[in-house]
């Protein structure tokens, strides 16, 4: 399979230049990748955003939305990018569509696959390591399980403090950690934190952290830091 995961937070110019260097690595001379907008509310808005602030990377992106058999769509295309928004949303209108076994098959079979922050989380066994509030209740949590573990997006450690009046104050609410924590209370799957601006990319067996930090959570386990370029197939085989 080849797969692209982006945290997201890939605003300002550095990182948004690291995206765009890693899609046209990715997708090469590919012209055309279809572009699910379903994350978010305006379809028609999400696709021309992209386009108008450059995270198409050169491509033409084409929304699923406009395909009147949108799993034929999956079938036809050269590539697909899963963008970021709501998970719930997201979950929701691709069981609704019928794609979560569409696109499955199709990146088993060779399609690259890309996806940012909703799109990642999406690509994993469910959709119950997001961050997202349950805006729509999606017929099911399970999504398309592209990689063996899950991953929490948009990871950041420890405590969030904010600032109120010129002075910074701790906010006492829980902590990705603790979020995770509670999630192996449940389940024994795996975790990837990824940093924002952080990407992983699957060849084959092998998936490659860049351009940012993870951490690895398992079940009854102190979290590991992983650093940039660390194979994560390796650190979950020991």
């Amino acid at each position: 399979m080849q797969l692209l995961l982006g945290s997201g937070g890939f605003s300002g110019e550095k990182r948004k230049e690291q995206l765009v260097a890693a899609m046209r690595d990715f997708f090469g001379d590919i012209q055309k990748i279809l572009f699910v907008p379903y994350a978010g509310h305006d379809h028609e808005g999400y696709v021309k955003r992209m386009h108008e602030v450059g995270f198409d990377a050169g491509y033409e992106l084409v929304g699923i939305h406009r395909f009147e058999d949108q799993q034929k769509a999956v079938k036809d295309c050269d590539g697909i990018y899963v963008g970021g928004g709501n998970s719930f949303r997201l979950v929701h209108e691709l069981h609704r569509h019928g794609l979560v076994t569409a696109i499955r098959d199709a990146v088993r079979s060779g399609l690259p696959y890309m996806g940012v922050s909703a799109g990642t989380n999406v690509a994993c066994p469910t959709m119950q390591t997001t961050n997202d509030m349950p805006i729509l209740e999606p017929s099911s949590f399970a999504s398309m399980g592209l990689v063996p573990f899950q991953i929490n997006a948009h990871y950041y450690p420890g405590k969030l403090w904010f600032q109120r009046d010129g002075e910074y104050q701790p906010h006492f609410g829980e902590s990705r950690q603790d979020r995770i924590r509670e999630f192996h209370e449940c389940q024994p799957t795996p975790v990837v934190g990824l940093e924002e601006g952080g990407i992983l990319r699957q060849n084959r067996e092998q998936w490659h952290l860049s351009l940012a930090r993870a951490f690895l959570f398992l079940p009854g386990q102190a979290e590991e830091e992983l650093p940039q370029g660390v194979d994560i197939a390796g650190r979950l085989c020991r």
